[in-house]
């Protein structure tokens, strides 16, 4: 067979790098950066390394499961495609019969390939497709879609080109985009300084100029004084923001009261350094970034951290700038066609969203695309608008994502069919009914998937070697889903004829992969002339949309609790090793880091008895929840009022036999957190839960 490189699309995490794999004789050796792709460099990260390490894992779905006892319990009866497929498709197509196609509620994680996940909801008939995104970045989305009325992906980040990077809710070395991060790196040797306001020294901080420990919950604070210095102290771009910025008195009037004396009394960031920074930051513009956020959905005002963070960017005329954020460009930007859209092929379903996303009161400033989950899910247990009764769960695991595991499974009782489509084991497969075990990416190819920014282009994923297991594609699974609910669009044998679709009157062909792996539709990047789809076609400080549902544009600064006494409050986020929880089980990346520590402040642990890497007891203060045992990582690098950890431990499904049992799961943690939510920005506030720690007797 020899040795050759397949050109593929890493899957570890949802940033989906170009990846090439080198296969011998039908194994892979290994998995490397695409070297034609720029900003690479042609490496990956830690994770994207370890996809060998997926691939050849036993403990993963190896065949069609259904269920044999009570969901959870554990027991399935492996069976064929052809029975798994049948049974699927029976269920389905009872219950539309009994309560129309809307009554399927659909997740997936988003991404480049979400056109055939939305496509076959869409052939089925139901508006209810969904993504994880309230669980991440629906509060950044929102906040772009206020203030700019285009989405938060429309926005490039020229990382490249900046000369001054502010990071907030960004930590952009641990969840980490390969070519972001050389990019960010690349520009720092340039000379490019780079700001971090966190609540703990992440590892951006560890290489910023300005680094920021401010309290718990105080970004918005922080942002108002920023946006209180940049006005007061006439510090913006005056030709910009008399051009392109609607209301911006209106924003005057209301940051007078936000001095850096107030920051400084509710953050802990000293006056004189705030005013430093800030000078020091509209120096660089417009070529300068303040991250808007990625994973957002941590406190009840973080679609305001976010929306103050881009009216601050636009202040500074980075919006549209080189260095700055400038606006990406599609294929039609560029003088070329488009894919043609799966979705496209089926009318737009008749009933409304059951979230309320887009059409309900007080909702119908929320983007109807993918909508808020975690509402959708209140619909099921409601039956308000209508019935919900089946459940795709697609490579979502929404039991380990979102706080209150046992809240979010009672949510759930009145399914009729929970279907997992996944690669690997997560508690979500675990409480099921049907486990549809989809190839991990190295085993499958994809649907052809287009990325917009300077330079757009259309990429592939191939199929590096076959499925070691009786694992299908997910276009595969579909498909046979689709010839069996009569879906015909969909129901088809070889990937080449959704490919063949897709590419219809784009002038790129298959074989025009072959070189790269991926298209590039622009010789050069392009830079596009600012343009807004807001109401007024400017950039708004006042939303028109919020108000409409009774929301405020601008509300008054509300200073977080504090935690009660001998407490803190409970944050989490990412390391570089892992995503999430699907990869805690992976035998590379377990070996590396088998589990969790709790970040907590020298001198809170010294009053607590704990030293450095001792093991102690982290429990929820409000009733409820799970407490658990994890070692103590003993820092003055956190803030005194809360404790951090790393997401995605604390499994304990007897089929991941490294991860069963090693570390804390920080959902467990949040006892009634699920219900907890940014009516302004849709997202679940995850970081607004409290917990004590003690130190446990040897």
């Amino acid at each position: 067979m020899g040795r050759n490189v397949v050109y593929s699309v890493c899957g570890m995490c949802t940033v989906r790098c170009p990846a090439a794999v080198d296969v011998e004789d039908g194994k892979v050796v290994s998995v490397f950066g695409n070297p034609h792709a720029a900003g690479l460099k042609g490496a990956l990260c830690a994770r994207g390394a370890a996809g060998p390490g997926l691939l050849y894992d036993d403990e993963r779905p190896q065949t069609p499961l259904i269920r044999a006892g009570a969901r959870g319990e554990g027991k399935w009866r492996a069976v064929s495609w052809d029975e798994a497929l049948d049974y699927v498709a029976g269920k389905l197509g009872e219950i539309r019969a009994a309560h129309g196609p809307e009554a399927l509620l659909f997740s997936d994680r988003g991404g480049p390939y979400m056109d055939l996940s939305r496509a076959f909801v869409r052939g089925f008939g139901s508006p209810n497709y969904c993504n994880h995104d309230t669980a991440c970045a629906r509060n950044v989305q929102h906040a772009a879609l206020s203030v700019f009325g285009i989405g938060r992906k429309e926005l490039v980040y020229d990382l490249k080109n900046a000369r001054h990077v502010v990071l907030q809710s960004r930590n952009i070395l641990e969840a980490i985009n390969v070519k972001e991060v050389n990019d960010l790196l690349d520009a720092r040797d340039a000379g490019c300084k780079l700001t971090v306001i966190d609540i703990r020294a992440n590892m951006p901080a560890a290489k910023a100029d300005h680094f920021f420990l401010i309290r718990p919950g105080t970004d918005y604070a922080f942002n108002l004084g920023v946006l209180h210095l940049i006005i007061t102290e006439k510090l913006y771009d005056r030709a910009f923001v008399k051009e392109w910025v609607q209301d911006f008195e209106t924003l005057k009037e209301f940051v007078q009261p936000y001095t850096p004396e107030f920051v400084e009394r509710e953050t802990g960031v000293s006056a004189q350094a705030l005013k430093n920074f800030v000078h020091a930051f509209a120096k660089a513009a417009p070529h300068v970034i303040w991250h808007p956020g990625w994973m957002t959905a941590r406190y009840d005002d973080s679609f305001y951290v976010s929306r103050t963070a881009y009216l601050i960017n636009a202040l500074m005329g980075a919006i549209g700038a080189k260095g700055g954020l400038p606006i990406g460009c599609k294929a039609g930007d560029v003088g070329r066609k488009g894919l043609k859209q799966l979705m496209e092929l089926f009318p737009k379903p008749e009933k409304p969203r059951a979230d309320g996303a887009g059409w309900a009161e007080g909702r119908t400033h929320f983007d109807g695309g993918p909508g808020l989950v975690n509402l959708a899910y209140e619909a099921i247990a409601t039956g308000k608008p209508y019935p919900i009764r089946a459940y795709i769960a697609h490579r979502h695991d929404p039991l380990m994502a979102f706080p209150d595991q046992e809240a979010v499974k009672k949510l759930w009782e009145k399914l009729d069919l929970l279907v997992a489509v996944t690669f690997s084991w997560s508690d979500t497969a675990w409480n099921a009914d049907v486990v549809l075990p989809m190839s991990t990416y190295l085993e499958r190819e994809s649907i052809v998937a287009s990325k917009g920014g300077l330079k757009p282009q259309f990429f592939l994923r191939q199929r590096a070697v076959a499925p070691r297991f009786d694992t299908r594609a997910d276009w595969e699974i579909y498909a046979g889903l689709a010839k069996r609910l009569g879906i015909e669009p969909l129901a088809v044998s070889r990937i080449e004829e959704l490919w063949d679709l897709q590419l219809e009157g784009t002038g790129v062909t298959i074989a025009d992969f072959a070189a790269k792996g991926f298209v590039e539709l622009a010789d050069k990047p392009t830079y596009k002339p600012v343009a807004f789809k807001t109401p007024s076609g400017k950039v708004e400080v006042l939303s028109a949309k919020l108000e409409k549902d009774g929301l405020q544009s601008l509300p008054p600064y509300v200073s977080p609790a504090k935690p009660p006494k001998d407490a803190f409050r409970i944050a989490f986020g990412r390391c570089g090793l892992h995503t999430q929880g699907h990869t805690v089980n992976n035998p590379l990346l377990f070996e590396l880091m088998p589990e969790n520590v709790l970040w907590i402040n020298k001198t809170k642990a010294k009053a607590l008895g704990i030293e450095h890497m001792d093991m102690v007891e982290v429990a929820p203060v409000a009733q409820g929840g799970t407490p658990g045992q994890l070692r103590a990582y003993v820092t003055e690098f956190i803030h005194p009022e809360c404790v951090f950890t790393v997401h995605g431990f604390g499994h304990t499904l007897p089929v991941e036999s490294r991860a069963k049992g090693r570390g804390v799961s920080d959902n467990e943690l949040m006892p009634g957190g699920f219900g907890r939510w940014d009516k302004a920005g849709g997202a679940v506030s995850m970081q607004e839960n409290f917990v004590t720690v003690r130190k446990v007797d040897a």
